[in-house]
Order: structure tokens, then sequence, then C-alpha cells
């Protein structure tokens, strides 16, 4: 009987603080507000292409149903002159499929990532209208549309970045705070050469020996992201590994590996966790200077940071820049009101009312 009580009562015990922790969470409305609300924008930018796009979700021509979302269809598809692919903006296609029992269901946004408003009357960048809301920009293309995958990708972003510096600062802090002595002091030494490097200057350089991508931009700064979450695993580490359970593990015979990462990495995982929305914040904020900088993301591709640029470049169309600006501190006060919540309900000085 008393073993059996043992092994129930252990996983109890485990989920108590996640529990608890969870609701001084849901307690902090503004918190909790915040992340429904960042969760529901993220959600939504993840199907983008079905909310802003150029191409019908659904066309039927003939009593013959077509998908342009899926599949691309010449104009000829719909009784045009020309084979080249279907331009559904074009007014003579929009009233080809308007007629005769034809009809289409467009997009909320009828705009992609990088279709130009040619059709609009007013030159570029045009203001807030009734076929593009939020106006255009500098090239032609629907503000609205460039900020929702815009918004995608910096959240994408700074997720991958945010998930690559935790991993590097998670191992090398652990192994930094459990081993210790030489250990500790090379990897030290080691960290404190390496954030001596120029960071900005190496970025200037490798954007110029290699072609701009996403994939370069993740790479580069996950390099220099995860030193000062490793800072923090490193001192719960070196206080945790004095524990009496850590000493009765090791009396125990159990291996470094698995008492680092079941025993005591579970019990430091406190700042890690309250750190996490301060991280994609700065990754975030990072990919926008670097965009605003002309050294981030290739040109054409939809950021936040490009659209800044353009409205620091087109002082009178004020809307690129209030619109762009917007979303920006709105994702950003999101994230920190996030991360404000999540550190009080981590805090073990909180005493639950």
């Amino acid at each position: 009987m008393a073993t059996g009580h043992t092994g129930l009562a252990a996983p109890v015990l485990s989920q108590r603080p996640a529990a608890r922790a969870w609701r001084r969470f849901r307690r902090n409305r503004l918190g909790f507000t915040s992340l429904v609300i960042f969760a529901t924008l993220v959600v939504l930018s993840l199907f983008a292409e079905v909310i802003a796009n150029d191409k019908p979700l659904v066309v039927s021509y003939n009593g013959t149903l077509h998908f342009p979302m899926v599949k691309t269809y010449p104009e000829t598809a719909f009784g045009g002159d020309f084979p080249t692919e279907a331009d559904y903006l074009d007014p003579y296609m929009r009233q080809r499929l308007s007629e005769k029992g034809n009809w289409a269901i467009y997009t909320l946004i009828p705009y992609g990532a990088s279709t130009m408003a040619y059709h609009s009357p007013l030159p570029f960048p045009s203001p807030p209208s009734s076929t593009n809301w939020f106006g255009t920009d500098e090239r032609g293309r629907d503000l609205l549309a460039q900020l929702i995958y815009g918004f995608r990708l910096s959240v994408l972003f700074g997720l991958a970045l945010m998930a690559i510096g935790v991993a590097i600062g998670v191992f090398t802090g652990a192994v930094q705070g459990y081993f210790g002595g030489k250990t500790d002091l090379t990897m030290q030494r080691l960290i404190e050469i390496w954030s001596s490097m120029p960071e900005l200057y190496l970025l200037i350089i490798f954007s110029a020996v290699f072609a701009p991508s996403v994939a370069l931009l993740v790479i580069l700064l996950s390099l220099f992201g995860w030193m000062g979450l490793s800072d923090y695993v490193r001192a719960e580490f070196l206080r945790n590994r004095q524990m009496d359970y850590v000493k009765a593990a090791r009396a125990l015979g159990v291996g470094n590996g698995r008492i680092m990462w079941r025993h005591i990495l579970p019990n430091s995982m406190t700042p890690v966790v309250t750190f996490l929305p301060f991280r994609m914040s700065a990754a975030i904020l990072a990919l926008t200077s670097l965009d605003f900088l002309g050294l981030g993301v290739p040109p054409g591709t939809p950021s936040l940071g490009e659209l800044l640029a353009q409205g620091k470049q087109n002082i009178d169309a004020w809307w690129i820049s209030i619109a762009t600006f917007a979303v920006l501190a709105m994702t950003l006060l999101l994230l920190t009101f996030m991360g404000d919540a999540l550190r009080d309900a981590l805090d073990p000085r909180k005493v639950d009312k």
C-alpha cells in the first residue's frame, strides 16, 4: 500500500506548480487577454493565403469547378485569348467569371504578397480607398496584404530564433553550471571572446558575400542570441546542483546526463520560460531593424522593416508609416504584457489569494 501511494503521489506533486502558475496567469487579465489576441492573430496569419490573395478560392466556369490556389489555369480556360496564366484582377476576367451562370469566390482581400494594384486610378503610393483599405506602398502593392504577410514573417522568424537560442543557451548554461570548475571557466572565457565580436559588422559582411535570405538571418543571429539566456541557466544549475535530491541521485549512481535533464533542468526552467516573450520581441525588433537598413530579407519580401523604410522615404504617404508602426507596436506590447504576466505567475514569492 505504501509503495502504491508513493507512486501515485509523485506525479500529482509535479503537476501542482504548473497548474498553480497557469491559474495565476489566467487571473492576470491583461496578460491572458494579450495571449488570446496574439494567438488569434498568429493563427489567422498562418492562413494568409486564404485571406489575402489575388486568386479566387473557387471558380465555377461552365459547370466545372476550378481551384486557382492549387492549380494554375491559363486565360483560355475561362474563355480568354491568351495561354498565359489568368489575371483574376483584370476587369475582363472578372466579367467572364460572372456571366452565364459562372461564379467565383474571392478572398477577403483580393491582393497577394506581391500583387500590384495596377488597375488603381491613383499613382503609387496611393491613400486608403474602397479597393485598397490601407492604401498601397510605393511599388503599388496593397498595404494591408503586406502587413498580414509581414506580420507572419516576423512572428515565424521570432519563433525560430527564440527556439534555436533557447536550445543553445540551455545546453551551454547547463554544462557550465553542472560541471563547474575548469569546464565552467573555459566556456566562460570562450563566451566572453565570442560576445566581443562585432555582430553588426559580421551581418554587413555576410550580407555582401551571400545572397540575402531568411535562413541566413536566422543562422547569423542565432550565433549571438543565446548568450544572455545561458548565463541565467548557468546560475540556476550552479545553485540546484548542491541540492539534496541531486546528491541523492549521485549516490544512487544516476548518470550525469539523467541528473541534468531529468532532475535539475525542470527546476531551472523558470528564467527560461519567463524570458521567452521578451526574447521573441528582441528577435522581431532585430529583423525589423535589419530590414529597415536593407540588410534583412531579400527585396520584394513582405517585411515590416521594409515598409518602415518606405514610410521614411515617402513622408507624404502617412498611411504607410502609421499602419506599419501600429502593427509593430501592437505586436511588441502584446508580447510584453504576456511576459510580465508570465513572470508574475512563475514568481515563487507570490502568494495565492
